[in-house]
């Protein structure tokens, strides 16, 4: 019976999850960060797309975002282990063995 167990084991516990979530909301937050910033009249050039906040503080904010992700793929889970048997190896009950 021993030989039939499975041994299943989830890839990411809750954590990761947590963290995964946390970091795909730091990247849309950087491309929030990165839109904008553009003239009504296509005829009009405006420098307010060069400003700070487009050009350094959003592409760092969505690099944090994907090194955040990474972290959370990459975490170790703890070592939780469940075993399962199959259905057919468990015991009957109120099964009468008649020779």
């Amino acid at each position: 019976m021993e030989n039939n167990s499975l041994k299943t084991q989830f890839l990411f516990e809750k954590v990761n999850y947590k963290i995964l979530l946390i970091g795909i909301a730091v990247i849309a937050l950087g491309f929030i960060l990165m839109s904008g910033g553009g003239s009504d009249d296509p005829n009009v050039f405006s420098d307010a797309i060069f400003n700070f906040q487009r050009i350094r503080l959003a592409p760092t904010v969505v690099l944090i975002g994907f090194g955040v992700t990474i972290y959370a793929i990459l975490k170790n889970p703890g070592t939780v282990v469940t075993t399962e048997t199959f259905p057919e190896d468990k015991e009957i009950k109120n099964f009468k063995n008649k020779k």
